[in-house]
């Protein structure tokens, strides 16, 4: 979480301030989460000043190698982490996105839900030749990202497998590109879970070729719509996502018109406060490109 000392990205919609982020001040996304301060797994979020003043803040969340429109697991650990800094206390509070507003709420136990942007089903048992793979087919959803969800493809959802995971995910993810779904930048595999209450287990294949740790809140989003889209989960019905690591994220949703209105709660902590130096001598100084 950069907290300050971003750069200036002027006003305007979060939309647009990111364009400003992307166009004009990449490197500094590179200086934050690539090495040698960072890693291919880490996002970053960038706190500016909103433009709906409705809400507590506005935040850009970045990764190893481009910008999220939104991020769930982000969205919890940013209000964790202004919890720690004492600017919110527990309740509700509105955060502006690049792709809208989400409504975030503290819990006095500190976990957090996350009222997410609209989520809907883009595509249903979209079949896809992927090469040295075969056919796969899959569900084409938004959830604040795009996804490509895989239940049917036989690989166990182990951290012993990753190497597996990796390779498999990433050559669907080429080949979805390449058959007209451009937009998708996640792939995310199901599974049945290994933790008593779960409900799923899912590995999640993000932009950078990187795994997601967590449950993955947009891709849980995504999820439920995908769920509601097929009447498997009933709305106000609880979903219990677990992660490649064994970590949960609890959702549900509340229909709206063509879409979801998905519900996401988890839980983040604050390992580190850091300052983080650029010396204009230092050749790696604003990150070693993933």
């Amino acid at each position: 979480m950069v907290i300050e000392g971003g750069p200036d990205l002027g006003e305007g919609s979060l939309a647009h301030r990111l364009e400003r982020f992307r166009e004009e001040h990449d490197r500094f996304r590179s200086a934050i989460v690539n090495e040698p301060r960072g890693s291919d797994v880490v996002v970053g979020a960038l706190l500016v000043e909103p433009r709906d003043k409705t809400c507590t803040t506005g935040v850009i969340f970045f990764n190893n190698v481009g910008y999220l429109g939104m991020c769930g697991h982000g969205t919890i650990g940013l209000v964790v982490t202004l919890a720690h800094l004492d600017r919110i206390g527990p309740g509700k509070h509105r955060i502006e996105t690049p792709v809208g507003v989400v409504t975030a709420e503290l819990h006095p136990a500190g976990d957090v839900s996350v009222d997410n942007v609209p989520s809907y089903r883009a595509a249903r048992s979209v079949v896809i030749d992927v090469p040295g793979v075969g056919p796969v087919t899959g569900d084409v959803a938004w959830g604040g990202n795009w996804f490509f969800l895989v239940e049917e493809h036989r690989l166990p959802l182990a951290m012993d497998q990753i190497d597996r995971l990796m390779d498999y995910a990433w050559r669907i993810r080429q080949a979805v590109n390449a058959a007209g779904y451009p937009q998708v930048d996640h792939i995310e595999l199901f599974g049945p879970p290994d933790t008593a209450g779960s409900d799923s287990k899912n590995f999640v294949l993000c932009p950078g070729k990187a795994f997601d740790r967590s449950p993955c809140g947009t891709g849980t989003s995504a999820k439920l719509a995908c769920l509601a889209a097929d009447e498997k989960l009933a709305e106000g019905e609880l979903w219990v996502q677990e992660s490649i690591l064994g970590s949960t994220f609890v959702g549900h949703y509340h229909r709206a018109e063509d879409a979801i209105l998905p519900t996401v709660c988890g839980s983040a902590f604050v390992v580190a406060e850091s300052i983080l130096l650029v010396d204009s001598d230092d050749r790696f100084g604003w990150g070693i490109p993933s």
